[in-house]
């Protein structure tokens, strides 16, 4: 099983960008597909993207599609989310997830999840 380290987060204003990485540990990362979700305070936790093991299938939560892009790099076991354009809405701890078999936009289907790391966007 992975284990997973978000960074990468941090304090940016209104319309900046950020990208956030995740590193995997293990040697069968590219036999997991990947999930970015997040949770802002008082908020449930919210899906925001997924990208599948080989990385040529993603997809986004409407509220980041046109803004956030996943992608990963196997060799580096690491999936990246660049956010652009954010908004003080995307304020939240953001976190990856690894799940086999397939990527999932439901976090109830991850069985492994980074500490998280927090994004706020200033107005």
């Amino acid at each position: 099983q992975v284990q997973l380290v978000e960074s990468g987060g941090g304090l940016v204003q209104a319309a900046g960008s950020l990208r956030l990485s995740c590193v995997a540990s293990g040697h069968t990362f590219s036999s997991y597909a990947m999930g970015w979700f997040r949770m802002a305070p008082g908020k449930e936790r919210e899906f925001v993207a997924i990208i599948n093991e080989s990385g040529d299938f993603t997809y986004y939560s409407d509220s980041v599609k046109g803004r956030f892009a996943v992608s990963r790099d196997n060799a580096e076991n690491t999936v990246y989310l660049q956010m652009n354009n954010l908004k003080p809405e995307d304020t939240a701890v953001y976190y990856c997830a690894a799940k086999m078999h397939g990527p999932s936009w439901s976090a109830l289907e991850y069985d492994t999840w980074g500490q998280g790391t927090q994004l706020i966007v200033s107005s």
